[in-house]
């Protein structure tokens, strides 16, 4: 058992300015691009760039796939930070994409059809970056990364990540030192794609996946410690550095 203790305030000032010093270095005069579904993650992450940048900085991008039930969130939230913000509903291109690769020939898996608005996305969110003179912010949270909540290629990508070193349980915790309503911070996390919560999906609650990464607590309920430690254990390529081939690697010349 680790003993473990969060300072919120302290993490939410640090987080400000490395926000800030990763702009310095990486693009001084450039605006922060922010995924929002009007969950927690993008809501402060979105938040976090507001206060380290000025939120004439910062540009929300809201991308339903076809009716979204709960868009409303999302567009409240732009409306709180006082952000620009772009609508781009990604239902065609992903119906396209899919309808293409079956002409084609190709019998698209359950799995690629979860993750190709995630890929879809990210794609749209480097447009709309490039378009603006933009940084796209990476929204995960490292309770997610654990077990291999993220798309490659998809929410798991991004040029700054503000979060994905903190738990949800921490991430909720900063919300609330940023002033947040609760509306943002405890909207129940889901991937939007599946159609059910990520806690459904995976049996156990975020708390409980929460403790365990901090302190290895999982109160004698082995069964669900053993679960996440397949899923962390099978999803570790996830978080790994592209295999590259090095020549020097070969001695081929003596």
């Amino acid at each position: 058992m680790r003993n473990y203790e969060f300072d919120a305030a302290k993490t939410k000032d640090e987080i400000i300015v490395w926000i800030r010093n990763y702009f310095r270095k990486n693009g001084p005069d450039c605006n922060a691009v922010v995924g929002i579904s009007g969950g927690k993650d993008s809501s402060i992450v979105a938040a976090l760039c507001c206060e380290a940048l000025g939120n004439g900085r910062v540009i929300g991008v809201l991308m339903p796939q076809g009716v979204q039930d709960d868009i409303d969130v999302a567009r409240d939230l732009v409306k709180h930070l006082g952000i620009k913000s772009f609508e781009i509903n990604i239902a065609e291109t992903v119906n396209t994409l899919l309808a293409k690769g079956r002409i084609a020939g190709l019998c698209d898996s359950k799995q690629a059809r979860v993750n190709l608005p995630a890929r879809i996305r990210m794609a749209t969110l480097f447009m709309v970056s490039q378009s603006m003179n933009g940084r796209v912010a990476n929204t995960c949270n490292a309770s997610e990364n654990f077990v291999g909540w993220q798309t490659v290629g998809g929410d798991g990508f991004g040029q700054f990540s503000p979060l994905s070193k903190l738990t949800v349980t921490e991430v909720k915790a900063v919300g609330r030192e940023l002033g947040l309503p609760e509306k943002f911070i405890e909207k129940a996390p889901a991937d939007g794609l599946t159609g059910k919560t990520d806690e459904d999906n995976f049996g156990f609650t975020y708390e409980f996946l929460d403790k365990y990464i901090r302190t290895g607590e999982f109160g004698g309920d082995t069964a669900t410690a053993a679960k996440i430690d397949r899923m962390h254990e099978a999803n570790l390529f996830k978080d790994l550095p592209m295999p590259t081939y090095d020549p020097s690697l070969f001695n081929w010349w003596g």
